[in-house]
């Protein structure tokens, strides 16, 4: 569980992401990986985009957690290091500062989708409206 500094650290951590900074490939899932496991159930995608974002369309079965709200419902990220938990974005700028940021924070089990979400439309690949 986390501690409020925990929290409160993470909180300082996601405001001030460098979008310039480099990614670990070593969290990084392909959009078709990311697709296959979120239809199979066997990992759970949050689009961390923010809502006039996903009011563009989001994917069937995605958890919406905008990265402006992720400090404070934290606790709604699933804990089953069993389970991954894919994050993704527009790009996979923002997710994967964050993948990075929760991964260091003991989330071990938390990874990125190359490609993001501007990549799932590209492809025609289904989407709903929020």
């Amino acid at each position: 569980m986390f501690t409020l500094l925990k929290a409160a650290l993470l909180a300082l951590t996601l405001m001030t992401l460098n979008a310039c900074s480099p990614t670990n490939s070593a969290l990084e899932v392909s959009l078709d990986e990311g697709r296959a496991l979120l239809e199979s159930g066997r990992a759970v995608l949050v689009d961390i985009r923010e809502p006039s974002e996903h009011a563009h369309g989001v994917a069937p079965g995605m958890v919406l957690l905008p990265m402006s709200q992720l400090a404070s419902r934290i606790n709604e990220l699933p804990r089953d290091p069993a389970q991954p938990l894919l994050l993704i974005c527009n790009t996979q700028n923002r997710s994967a500062r964050v993948a990075e940021q929760l991964h260091a924070a003991g989330l071990t089990h938390v990874r990125f989708v190359d490609g993001g979400m501007s990549g799932w439309a590209r492809r025609g690949w289904p989407m709903v409206r929020p």
